[in-house]
């Protein structure tokens, strides 16, 4: 699979198929591996291009987690897509990789064309939220990297917010497991620390420059993220809320079906 060096540090990525560019952002602890079953029928009609978001994957995790500011991971994914030579893209996120797709189509709306975040957030809105979600993220970083990856991934599923998911199959949950465990402790744990939620900007004052059509989509099992969502089909000037039902945080993952029918539609319309 093809890597390129973007400022000072390697990207992982795939490239398949021709048409618009659909770019696809994982979550935390994701990769590309994560959209196997979803590339192969975007691509049908698009050029679908997934990037290992620094520090997960097989991409670069540099020792300095001030690297992996949302700052500069959107610098770098913008670097990586003019090497491509992608332009006019759909943006395509999920949960952190939808914070990194939401905070690049704000500050590079030359290349968008259209956006898609799927349980996503702008970010925390006070400096007393921020804090205390930094102080939370630098150390669970430092559990991760006292008690190692797979003590990690164990804690991880155990999140209320994932809660749904053990109503998959058990091929499926050992699937995402094996994906888990293959990322590098340091670079999860830096992106914890850089790229946390509380780590990021706050977005919300900036919702209404967005320009590009957006689609916000969570399950109805995810009552935080339904939340967000519903605010921000309120304040984004182009925005499109579907509520998945039955469907957890990860809806591309749990109800893969009515997530490609609600993107698929999306993009072409």
């Amino acid at each position: 699979m093809p890597v390129r060096d973007v400022n000072n540090a390697t990207y992982h990525y795939t490239d398949q198929g021709s048409g618009q560019p659909v770019i696809l952002l994982h979550g935390f602890m994701g990769s590309i591996l994560n959209w196997d079953t979803i590339t192969p029928i975007l691509e049908r009609h698009n050029r679908v291009i997934a990037i290992d978001i620094l520090g997960h994957g097989r991409s670069a995790s540099p020792a300095n987690f001030r690297r992996y500011s949302i700052e500069e991971t959107a610098s770098d994914i913008a670097a990586l897509l003019e090497t491509l030579n992608a332009k006019s893209i759909n943006l395509v996120g999920y949960s952190m990789g939808a914070r990194v797709a939401l905070y690049f189509a704000l500050a590079n709306p030359h290349f968008m064309n259209k956006l898609v975040l799927e349980s996503g957030s702008p970010g925390l809105e006070t400096q007393i939220e921020q804090s205390s979600r930094i102080a939370s993220d630098h150390q669970l970083a430092r559990w991760l990297l006292e008690n190692g990856m797979a003590a990690f991934v164990e804690r991880w599923e155990q999140l209320p917010l994932f809660a749904s998911q053990t109503r998959l199959p058990a091929e499926a949950q050992a699937k995402q497991k094996a994906q888990r465990l293959q990322n590098d402790p340091i670079g999860l744990a830096n992106s914890l620390r850089g790229m946390g939620t509380g780590s990021q900007p706050s977005l919300w004052e900036k919702l209404n420059k967005l320009t590009a059509p957006t689609l916000l989509i969570a399950g109805d099992l995810d009552p935080k993220y339904c939340a967000i969502a519903a605010r921000l089909a309120q304040i984004l000037p182009q925005a499109t809320l579907q509520i998945v039902p039955d469907a957890g945080h990860n809806v591309h993952l749990e109800k893969q079906k009515a997530y490609l029918q609600l993107v698929q539609n999306f993009l072409k319309g």
